[in-house]
């Protein structure tokens, strides 16, 4: 099938097919005339890097790990490809630091939502002590703590209030 053909079957464009061929992720034939030309597997294929791009893992990673992955009806992923179950534990760790650290963000807009005075919470220093409370309640209910953030920026101003932790 061509380029038109497995886009329309694959749910993306074009363009995303030939992105995806630039980063080693599909390896289409080449007919005389040089157009490309894709087989049933590379409709699988596309499916599974959309996946993955949407489970948040870069092309780089993908292309890392898109050879250990099952198509429809073979086996299912497992310990049978290490370098696959490596590249996954690499990336549901960075995937849990980042919902860790949204998880920190939604908890301090929640502090600062449900103060009398969100403006004068900021402005007082207070918001450090929410946000200590709103993190000590996210570990009582079970979540971990977010590991290895490093230190905090620096304190940005914005319309001459100190806010850090806003803008982080």
């Amino acid at each position: 099938m061509r380029i038109g053909e497995l886009a329309r079957r694959a749910g993306v464009t074009p363009r995303a097919l030939r992105y995806y061929e630039e980063q080693g992720l599909l390896a289409p034939e080449r007919r005389p005339s040089g157009y490309r030309e894709y087989g049933e597997r590379d409709v699988d294929t596309v499916h599974g890097i959309r996946t993955l791009l949407a489970a948040g893992l870069n092309s780089a990673v993908i292309a890392e790990i898109l050879h250990g992955l099952p198509l429809p009806g073979q086996r299912p992923p497992g310990p049978t490809c290490p370098e696959l179950l490596t590249g996954l534990a690499r990336e549901r760790a960075r995937i849990t630091r980042q919902m860790d650290e949204l998880a920190e963000a939604r908890d301090l807009l929640d502090a600062i939502m449900g103060a009398e005075a969100p403006s004068e919470l900021i402005r007082s220093g207070r918001l450090r002590a929410a946000e200590r409370t709103a993190a000590e309640s996210v570990s009582a209910g079970g979540r971990p703590a977010a590991e290895g953030r490093g230190p905090r920026p620096p304190a940005r101003k914005l319309d001459g209030v100190r806010s850090r932790a806003v803008l982080e």
